[in-house]
């Protein structure tokens, strides 16, 4: 079982994103504020849990949560100031959104932009550590995977009700036939994209 809180004396927050790593489609983070006495045996990574699970388990956590919210940064934005900047806006849009304002937050990962003037802590994989931060990585992989899905509609020739936007074989594949699209991270793709296709 996870831990409940990095410390008890403010009210506290874990924040989490999705889709950092993705050839297309936003970025989307999440906070998540649970109570003291939150308790679960199956809430870990939600990189380590099935669809299925992760969507049950997000019914149950803002079932249970003292607040939460999720917000997204689209692809523009991401190619304008950097995919790394664009999920620290996400979170703080994200903690913008909390109906419930914390005094303290818990990220995932080792960097963070500060949020105003509430002290955080970073945590190397905390959605492995801490009940909050795995509840805000469920969120956020769950909101971003069904708006991928909605957008598989629209551009079904990328399969993204499949790969989600990241860059699978059939993504890379699709991309050389039919070319970009308006949701894909051109910085992405001028960058990284050419140099997987092309290994040396």
């Amino acid at each position: 079982m996870l831990e409940s809180y990095y410390q008890s004396t403010h009210i506290e927050a874990g924040c989490d994103e999705a889709g950092r790593g993705c050839l297309a489609g936003p970025v989307v983070a999440a906070a998540v504020i649970l109570p003291a006495d939150f308790r679960h045996d199956v809430l870990n990574d939600s990189k380590q849990l099935t669809a299925a699970v992760r969507n049950e388990l997000r019914r149950e956590i803002e079932q249970a949560a003292i607040s939460y919210a999720v917000a997204f940064v689209d692809e523009e934005t991401i190619d304008s100031i950097n995919i790394l900047n664009a999920s620290f806006l996400a979170m703080h849009k994200a903690v913008d959104k909390l109906k419930v304002k914390p005094g303290f937050l818990i990220i995932d990962g080792n960097r963070f932009k500060p949020y105003k003037k509430v002290p955080h802590q970073t945590i190397v994989k905390g959605d492995g550590k801490y009940l909050s931060i795995a509840a805000a990585s469920i969120l956020a992989k769950t909101y971003r995977d069904e708006y991928m899905e909605r957008l598989h509609h629209e551009y079904p020739i990328y399969n993204w009700n499949s790969n989600k936007g990241y860059g699978s074989r059939e993504h890379r594949t699709a991309m050389i036939a039919h070319g970009q699209c308006k949701y894909h991270r051109k910085s992405f793709v001028l960058k990284e994209f050419q140099l997987d296709l092309f290994p040396e």
